[in-house]
Protein backbone atom coordinates (compact mmCIF):
# COMPACT_ATOMS: atom_id res chain seq x y z
CA UNK A 1 0.00 0.00 0.00
CA UNK A 2 1.56 3.29 -1.34
CA UNK A 3 1.71 6.17 0.94
CA UNK A 4 -1.32 8.50 -0.32
CA UNK A 5 -3.53 5.38 0.28
CA UNK A 6 -3.00 5.05 3.80
CA UNK A 7 -4.49 8.54 4.42
CA UNK A 8 -8.28 8.96 4.48
CA UNK A 9 -9.99 11.68 2.52
CA UNK A 10 -10.74 14.55 4.20
CA UNK A 11 -14.13 14.60 4.24
CA UNK A 12 -14.12 10.92 5.62
CA UNK A 13 -11.63 12.04 8.31
CA UNK A 14 -13.68 15.32 9.08
CA UNK A 15 -16.33 13.14 9.86
CA UNK A 16 -14.51 10.64 12.09
CA UNK A 17 -13.59 13.91 13.85
CA UNK A 18 -16.74 15.74 14.07
CA UNK A 19 -18.64 12.64 15.24
CA UNK A 20 -15.53 12.36 18.52
CA UNK A 21 -17.35 15.28 19.50
CA UNK A 22 -20.70 14.92 18.94
CA UNK A 23 -21.35 14.53 22.80
CA UNK A 24 -19.74 17.80 23.30
CA UNK A 25 -21.97 19.54 20.96
CA UNK A 26 -24.63 18.12 22.85
CA UNK A 27 -23.71 18.99 25.78
CA UNK A 28 -23.60 22.98 24.52
CA UNK A 29 -27.53 22.55 23.02
CA UNK A 30 -27.62 21.56 26.60
CA UNK A 31 -26.78 24.95 27.96
CA UNK A 32 -27.96 26.64 25.64
CA UNK A 33 -31.42 26.04 26.58
CA UNK A 34 -33.29 29.01 28.35
CA UNK A 35 -34.66 28.70 31.59
CA UNK A 36 -38.06 29.73 31.43
CA UNK A 37 -38.47 27.53 28.30
CA UNK A 38 -36.63 24.40 29.11
CA UNK A 39 -36.66 22.93 25.17
CA UNK A 40 -36.07 25.73 23.41
CA UNK A 41 -32.44 26.80 22.96
CA UNK A 42 -31.48 30.95 22.74
CA UNK A 43 -29.35 30.28 19.43
CA UNK A 44 -31.78 28.05 17.60
CA UNK A 45 -29.30 28.16 14.39
CA UNK A 46 -26.54 27.64 16.72
CA UNK A 47 -27.96 25.17 19.04
CA UNK A 48 -29.81 23.29 15.39
CA UNK A 49 -26.45 23.50 13.13
CA UNK A 50 -24.45 21.86 15.96
CA UNK A 51 -27.21 18.95 16.66
CA UNK A 52 -27.35 18.49 12.62
CA UNK A 53 -23.35 18.06 12.66
CA UNK A 54 -23.62 15.51 15.69
CA UNK A 55 -26.41 13.48 14.23
CA UNK A 56 -24.87 13.73 11.03
CA UNK A 57 -21.34 12.75 11.87
CA UNK A 58 -22.63 9.54 13.82
CA UNK A 59 -24.24 8.49 11.01
CA UNK A 60 -21.51 8.79 8.62
CA UNK A 61 -18.80 7.62 11.17
CA UNK A 62 -20.22 4.48 11.79
CA UNK A 63 -20.84 4.15 7.60
CA UNK A 64 -16.94 4.75 7.09
CA UNK A 65 -16.32 2.20 9.07
CA UNK A 66 -18.53 -0.58 8.06
CA UNK A 67 -17.49 0.22 4.46
CA UNK A 68 -13.78 -0.16 4.71
CA UNK A 69 -12.58 -3.87 2.93
CA UNK A 70 -10.08 -5.02 4.55
CA UNK A 71 -7.26 -7.35 2.66
CA UNK A 72 -4.53 -8.17 4.44
CA UNK A 73 -4.71 -11.52 5.82
CA UNK A 74 -2.49 -12.10 9.56
CA UNK A 75 -1.99 -14.24 12.31
CA UNK A 76 -2.05 -12.30 15.84
CA UNK A 77 0.85 -13.38 17.63
CA UNK A 78 0.53 -10.52 20.82
CA UNK A 79 -2.21 -8.78 21.56
CA UNK A 80 -2.71 -5.96 24.35
CA UNK A 81 -5.91 -4.07 25.52
CA UNK A 82 -5.56 -0.29 24.75
CA UNK A 83 -8.97 1.30 25.13
CA UNK A 84 -7.99 3.11 27.17
CA UNK A 85 -6.37 5.64 24.89
CA UNK A 86 -9.59 6.77 23.49
CA UNK A 87 -9.93 8.71 26.41
CA UNK A 88 -7.81 11.30 24.88
CA UNK A 89 -10.69 12.36 23.22
CA UNK A 90 -12.19 14.10 26.71
CA UNK A 91 -9.82 16.78 27.60
CA UNK A 92 -12.28 19.47 25.22
CA UNK A 93 -14.62 18.40 27.25
CA UNK A 94 -13.25 20.37 29.54
CA UNK A 95 -14.99 22.98 28.07
CA UNK A 96 -18.33 22.11 28.62
CA UNK A 97 -18.17 22.95 32.53
CA UNK A 98 -16.92 26.62 31.67
CA UNK A 99 -19.89 29.30 30.63
CA UNK A 100 -20.10 29.24 27.02
CA UNK A 101 -22.51 31.47 25.20
CA UNK A 102 -23.47 30.36 21.60
CA UNK A 103 -24.64 33.71 21.02
CA UNK A 104 -21.21 35.12 21.36
CA UNK A 105 -19.21 35.54 18.12
CA UNK A 106 -15.91 35.28 20.12
CA UNK A 107 -17.09 32.16 21.66
CA UNK A 108 -17.50 30.11 18.54
CA UNK A 109 -15.10 31.61 16.79
CA UNK A 110 -12.21 30.88 19.65
CA UNK A 111 -14.09 27.39 19.90
CA UNK A 112 -13.57 26.66 16.24
CA UNK A 113 -9.88 27.69 15.95
CA UNK A 114 -9.21 25.33 18.80
CA UNK A 115 -11.16 22.81 16.98
CA UNK A 116 -9.67 23.44 13.59
CA UNK A 117 -6.50 22.68 15.31
CA UNK A 118 -7.31 19.67 17.03
CA UNK A 119 -8.50 18.45 13.48
CA UNK A 120 -5.54 19.23 11.58
CA UNK A 121 -3.35 17.56 14.66
CA UNK A 122 -5.64 14.41 13.96
CA UNK A 123 -5.97 14.35 10.47
CA UNK A 124 -2.18 14.38 10.15
CA UNK A 125 -1.36 12.21 12.82
CA UNK A 126 -4.53 9.88 11.83
CA UNK A 127 -5.96 9.36 15.06
CA UNK A 128 -9.47 10.30 14.17
CA UNK A 129 -10.05 6.21 14.32
CA UNK A 130 -9.44 6.65 17.88
CA UNK A 131 -12.46 8.00 18.27
CA UNK A 132 -15.15 7.53 21.26
CA UNK A 133 -18.06 7.09 19.39
CA UNK A 134 -16.42 3.72 17.94
CA UNK A 135 -16.06 2.97 21.63
CA UNK A 136 -19.58 3.61 22.27
CA UNK A 137 -20.67 1.54 18.96
CA UNK A 138 -18.33 -1.82 20.44
CA UNK A 139 -14.85 -1.33 18.51
CA UNK A 140 -11.72 -1.84 20.66
CA UNK A 141 -8.29 -0.53 19.98
CA UNK A 142 -5.53 -3.44 20.83
CA UNK A 143 -2.09 -3.00 20.32
CA UNK A 144 -0.92 -6.37 18.26
CA UNK A 145 2.17 -7.96 17.00
CA UNK A 146 1.09 -10.23 13.84
CA UNK A 147 2.67 -11.95 11.10
CA UNK A 148 2.52 -12.12 7.51
CA UNK A 149 3.73 -15.12 6.29
CA UNK A 150 7.58 -14.86 7.66
CA UNK A 151 7.16 -11.04 7.97
CA UNK A 152 6.20 -9.84 11.92
CA UNK A 153 4.77 -6.44 12.04
CA UNK A 154 3.13 -4.56 15.54
CA UNK A 155 0.48 -1.66 15.51
CA UNK A 156 -2.56 -0.43 17.00
CA UNK A 157 -6.24 -2.37 15.46
CA UNK A 158 -9.56 -1.22 15.77
CA UNK A 159 -11.77 -3.81 16.09
CA UNK A 160 -15.22 -4.94 17.27
CA UNK A 161 -14.37 -8.60 17.60
CA UNK A 162 -12.08 -9.54 20.26
CA UNK A 163 -8.42 -10.36 19.12
CA UNK A 164 -7.26 -14.15 20.42
CA UNK A 165 -3.61 -14.75 19.93
CA UNK A 166 -2.98 -17.42 17.16
CA UNK A 167 -5.91 -16.36 14.96
CA UNK A 168 -6.26 -15.31 11.63
CA UNK A 169 -8.03 -11.97 10.67
CA UNK A 170 -7.86 -9.79 8.10
CA UNK A 171 -6.35 -6.03 8.61
CA UNK A 172 -6.81 -2.51 6.43
CA UNK A 173 -3.64 -0.75 7.49
CA UNK A 174 -5.06 2.66 8.03
CA UNK A 175 -2.06 4.40 8.87
CA UNK A 176 1.62 3.62 9.54
CA UNK A 177 1.05 2.22 12.98
CA UNK A 178 -2.92 2.05 12.67
CA UNK A 179 -4.97 -1.01 11.15
CA UNK A 180 -9.08 -1.86 11.40
CA UNK A 181 -10.13 -5.67 11.68
CA UNK A 182 -12.81 -4.51 9.03
CA UNK A 183 -13.80 -8.92 8.62
CA UNK A 184 -13.06 -11.02 10.60
CA UNK A 185 -13.45 -14.14 8.18
CA UNK A 186 -10.53 -15.58 8.79
CA UNK A 187 -10.50 -16.15 12.46
CA UNK A 188 -9.16 -20.38 12.36
CA UNK A 189 -5.74 -21.63 12.01
CA UNK A 190 -6.80 -24.51 9.91
CA UNK A 191 -8.68 -21.53 7.56
CA UNK A 192 -5.59 -20.15 5.94
CA UNK A 193 -2.89 -22.33 4.67
CA UNK A 194 -0.40 -19.90 2.55
CA UNK A 195 1.34 -19.14 5.06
Amino acid sequence: MNDSGLRLRPWASLMLFLSAYSPLMIIFIIKDCAVNFPWFPRTPFVSGALLFLAIASIVMTIRIVRKIVSDLPVVITKATYKSGDMFSYTIPYMISFMNIDLGDWRTIVSFLLLMTILFIIAYRTQTVFINPILALAGYMLVDCSFKRGTKESQGLVITNTPIRIGNYYKLEQLSYYLYIAAQNGLNKREDHNED
